[in-house]
């Protein structure tokens, strides 16, 4: 349960990561890379059930960096 957790955390962190390059942010903190991947996992989750999209691994994290991207373009858009 706990190694599953971190397995988790680390993909989350390293999609926030992709995903801050991908939108040539500045690289900012481990914490905010993980919170980037782990909400864009949901929201590429999210959006990858509504299409159809899903199933293995390669594809969630694609999902998720792509989730992740999007969220870096709302907050820039919003908030930014």
């Amino acid at each position: 349960m706990l190694v599953m957790l971190l397995v988790e955390l680390a993909i989350g962190g390293l999609c926030g990561f992709a995903a801050n390059k991908i939108m040539k942010g500045n690289t900012g903190s481990i914490l905010r890379n993980v919170i980037l991947g782990l909400v864009g996992g949901l929201v590429g989750g999210w959006i990858g059930n509504l299409l159809g999209i899903g199933g293995g691994w390669i594809t969630g994290i694609l999902l998720s960096i792509g989730g992740s991207c999007l969220v870096v373009w709302l907050v820039r858009k919003f908030l930014g």
